[in-house]
Parts: C-alpha cells; structure tokens; sequence
C-alpha cells in the first residue's frame, strides 16, 4: 500500500477549469524542488539560496495539489525542477501519479530534465508510463557545456539520452539560443538530435530572475535563427502540436521535427493552456508575470476537496491576458523569480 492509495482516482464530471478570457487550462506544470545538480547561467545565479525544506510540499502534498487539478480537467501533467530527478523520492511520486494514466483521468505523465541522471532513471520512467521527456541541452561542445552549466558533464546527459531513448521513451532536447554562445552551432544541435530520432526545440532567452549577466548581451530572435536556417534547409509547417508553446516545422534534409518557442518576437498567450505549480505549492497561471496564489496556505489550513476546487479555480479565473516579457538593456528582469524557482 503507497500512501497515495486513499486518493481517488477517478474523475468526476465538473465544468471545465476556463479561465477569464475564455481559455481552458488542462496543462499543469509541476516543479518538485528548486534545487538542481547544475547552474546554468541564464536560468539562475551561480550561487543560489535554495529553499528550506520547511517550504517545500511533501510528495503527498503535491500529488494531492495536481489530483486535484486533474479531477477539474487537466489532461497533461508534468513533473519539472529545478532538477526534479534530484527529489529525493520523485519516482515514488511518478509512480502514484501514473494511477490516473491507468484510470483515463490523464493523457500524459511527462518529465523536463538536465539529463544528468537519466541512466539511472530512464527505465522506471518507461515503465510509469512516461513517453515521452524534454532534455535541456545547449550546445555539443564538452567545454561550452561546462561553462554554461558551470561544472556540468557533457557526456552524462548525451548518455542519459541514449538510455531514454533505449527505453522507448520519446526525446525532446531543448536549446536556449544564445547569441554569442551556440548560435552558430544551432544547426549542428539539430541535425545531431534529428539523426538519434529525437525532436529539437529552439527557446529564446526569457527575462526571469536575477543573474550575473545582462540578458540584452545574449538575446537571439528565433525569426532570425528560422531566416539562417532556411537559407540552407527546408522548413515546412507543421500542425505537430505537444500541449506546449511550441511552433513545429519539418526539418525536410534531416526528416526530423524542429519547435520554435518564442516568448518575446512572438508570444503565445492567446492560446495558454497552462498553469505552473511551484514546490512551494504556490500557483502560477502566467510565467511572465508576478501573479501568485497559495495553495499550500489552502491545503495545510485543513480545506476539504471543495475548498481545494474553490481556491483552484478563483487562482485560475484570474490569469491574465498576457506575459510582461521584453528584454531592454539595464531593465530589472520582468519577473524576479527564477526559472528554477518557477519550474522549468
């Protein structure tokens, strides 16, 4: 017996969880730690003050937080960071939370990762029902990745890679475009991803927390990336849709997919099916923007399945039109939080 057991997991009917501008959220991203085993450079600042565990919910307090949210519609759950796989007891959770892949409740338990400990992961994920995963890597170069990651291990995840993909679990690497880092190696990433049959996603540069450097310096428009890409390949559109932001094209030359997440020289709020749950259980239903609601002050104050839905759906009612994102040179980031902290 888990200690999930006594959690339903059936889905009643309920109306949809639609927020105030018409659009019904059934995406939840749910990060299980703020911690992670590398520090990327613009993701968070070299020396991070992480949470206390006081702070942090429990297992059982976030799978009943995202039950929750699966039982007013949300279709696709995934797990983030930080590095989630860095959550002591994460499997146990994926584990539980794969009960409403089995009951039809949800379509699709997913993983955004580091890579750097998916050899020793990859396997239960398949067998939890995990299909499909984001790796977040940046470059090909061992020592372009140390510097980016400052300290991380090349190899590690390219072998984590493989054993997901050994595992039958479908590969998503995801690029930050960084002007002056990996422009120029942008279709490199691509065609190396494309030829061990995983998809590539191409991320613009978010303004999101504090960091050493100014984000200005780095900035790459992904129209330009799509213009260089297209001066040599064949890119042709595609209705690939993930549940996510990503804008797919077919890569003609390599027969691979290619997505294009572009927050700031083309957004995508009209259509935001998502919402974000933070380790700390607060709630965020826009990434660019400072909204925030406390679902953990919800449930730890002793509320009942109802008051759960109430709260759920008053945070959810509330998000906004749209993200705040721009990058200006000197400006504070448009939101103060970091990625980690928001989850990934």
């Amino acid at each position: 017996m888990t200690p999930y057991d006594d959690a339903p997991s059936q889905v009643t009917s309920r109306p949809a969880l639609i927020d105030g501008f018409g659009r019904t959220v059934t995406y939840l991203r749910v990060s299980v730690t703020d911690r992670c085993d590398l520090r990327c450079v613009y993701c968070m600042a070299e020396h991070m003050t992480f949470l206390p565990k006081a702070e942090v919910l429990t297992l059982e307090e976030l799978d009943r937080l995202a039950t929750g949210f699966i039982k007013l519609g949300v279709r696709k759950l995934r797990i983030t960071g930080g590095e989630p796989l860095v959550r002591k007891g994460v499997m146990g959770l994926i584990e539980n939370l794969s009960r409403h892949l089995k009951s039809g409740a949800l379509d699709e338990l997913t993983l955004t990762t580091n890579g750097t400990r998916l050899t020793e992961f990859a396997s239960d994920l398949a067998k939890f029902g995990v299909r499909r995963i984001n790796v977040s890597m940046d470059t090909l170069k061992p020592d372009l990745f140390r510097k980016l990651t400052r300290g991380g291990d090349l190899a590690k995840v390219i072998a984590g890679i493989d054993s997901a993909l050994a595992a039958g679990i479908a590969v998503k690497v995801n690029a930050v475009a960084l002007k002056d880092d990996n422009a120029a190696e942008l279709p490199d990433l691509i065609a190396w991803a494309h030829a061990r049959g995983a998809d590539m996603t191409l991320i613009e540069a978010m303004p999101l927390g504090e960091i050493e450097v100014d984000r200005t310096d780095q900035f790459l428009s992904l129209k330009d990336v799509r213009r260089e890409l297209e001066s040599f390949w064949t890119l042709t559109d595609s209705d690939h849709v993930t549940g996510g932001p990503a804008r797919y094209v077919t890569v003609e030359e390599t027969g691979g997919r290619l997505g294009f997440i572009t927050p700031l020289s083309h957004n995508f709020c009209e259509a935001c099916n998502r919402v974000r749950l933070t380790c700390t259980g607060t709630l965020h239903t826009c990434l660019g923007r400072e909204d925030a609601s406390d679902l953990r002050a919800v449930i730890r104050g002793g509320a009942d399945e109802a008051g759960l839905e109430d709260a759920i759906r008053l945070a959810v009612d509330a998000k906004p039109e749209g993200h705040d994102f721009q990058i200006v040179r000197a400006s504070a980031p448009a939101v103060a939080r970091h990625m980690s902290t928001t989850g990934g």
